[in-house]
């Protein structure tokens, strides 16, 4: 109650690793995200001597603008009947959102979330990375069962979107084993990610390591770390495994690909006959058969971008859009302003990664239902 930060990182450390999940018994659907959310904002009301602002930045407002047009599809939804869990879910998820937005105020605020996330996820990769080298990378690795990343492809995305997040935190580290151990945990997630059998996490991580490189201070060690790591890491992984990344170059062969072509060809149609697109919960079978060109082929968007098409119009995909192109030029914008400053010098490799981090989201995203 005192310091109502920390139920950010409890928060998200919940939200995110969701440890809970590994227990047994009533710990497993326990409401912990939901205590943690009420304490923390009872905290914020009872701290009479701080006043708590929601920050007017070009970012924050498109994020409020893309909340409000969420609301007003699910109001003109195709199933207003059936969208109420799906829609209050999300506006939980924006809600707290906010609430980080208007208590990370200092940079140790912005170290602890990425500490919170790079432990949260890390965790999975480590563990999944040490599974593959002692499978022989036989067997996929997967997430968390019951949350967003419980699938081979979302757990792959993650683990790819922390990577550059462990590289900003090297820089900060001064012991040696601390700096070694960060290395190694790199390794081991970048393993697990390619373990997941995911092309589109595989796409992505090409991606994020060409971005990476080029947006790195120190080109020379990234290098060699890229040509000493990659082949060992393609050569390590069965033959089975580079059948099924193969099949990107023959997806009309491939039912997953041509049912997520379909679905975006759905998506398409129905934003543009419905303005305000379909409102959430728009796979099943009524609404198969109006727009794809294979009615019988129900599959999800499987895309960040033709989820947003398909459940909120073409309004709804250009403010999504834009909120993230905005939160690109604001990480572009810290590191020109940080670049003169040396006390300032852990803004600018911050905003780097994490703008490698949204291009690893932007790319794997195009291949996953992960919009929100």
């Amino acid at each position: 109650f005192k310091r109502p930060s920390l139920g950010v990182v409890m928060w998200i450390w919940i939200s995110v690793m969701n440890p809970h999940t590994q227990g047994w018994g009533f710990a497993r659907e326990f409401p912990f995200a939901a205590i943690i959310a009420v304490t923390t904002v009872a905290a914020m009301a009872t701290n009479a001597h701080r006043k708590y602002r929601y920050p007017l930045t070009p970012v924050s407002i498109a994020f409020l603008l893309f909340i409000a047009w969420m609301c007003l599809t699910a109001a003109f939804a195709i199933h207003p009947d059936q969208i109420m869990p799906q829609l209050v879910k999300v506006m939980k998820i924006m809600g707290m959102t906010i609430v980080v937005m208007m208590l990370v105020r200092k940079r140790k605020h912005v170290e602890w979330l990425i500490w919170t996330v790079v432990v949260s996820i890390g965790f999975y990769g480590v563990k999944g990375g040490i599974f593959t080298l002692r499978s022989g990378g036989q067997y996929r690795v997967w997430g968390p069962i019951g949350t967003f990343i419980d699938g081979n492809n979302e757990i792959a995305l993650a683990l790819v979107m922390t990577i550059p997040l462990m590289l900003y935190l090297y820089t900060l580290l001064a012991n040696k084993w601390a700096k070694r151990a960060m290395i190694l945990s790199m390794l081991l997630c970048a393993l697990a990610s390619l373990a997941s059998y995911s092309r589109g996490a595989a796409i992505a991580m090409v991606a994020m390591l060409a971005f990476l490189w080029l947006k790195s201070r120190n080109k020379a060690m990234i290098g060699m770390l890229l040509i000493l790591c990659v082949p060992v890491a393609l050569v390590f992984m069965p033959e089975q495994w580079h059948a099924r990344i193969d099949t990107i170059d023959e997806y009309e062969q491939d039912m997953s690909a041509m049912g997520r072509i379909n679905a975006w060809w759905m998506a398409y149609h129905l934003a543009n006959d419905r303005p305000l697109g379909g409102g959430f919960e728009i796979y099943e079978a009524h609404v198969f058969q109006l727009y794809p060109p294979i009615p019988e082929d129900m599959h999800a968007a499987d895309s960040i971008y033709f989820q947003v098409l398909g459940e909120h119009g073409w309004g709804g995909l250009a403010i999504y859009l834009a909120l993230g192109i905005l939160t690109w030029l604001t990480g572009t914008r810290i590191i020109r302003r940080a670049e003169p400053f040396k006390e300032l010098a852990w803004a600018g490799n911050a905003a780097r990664m994490i703008q490698v981090s949204l291009l690893g989201f932007a790319v794997g995203g195009a291949f996953l239902s992960l919009t929100y």
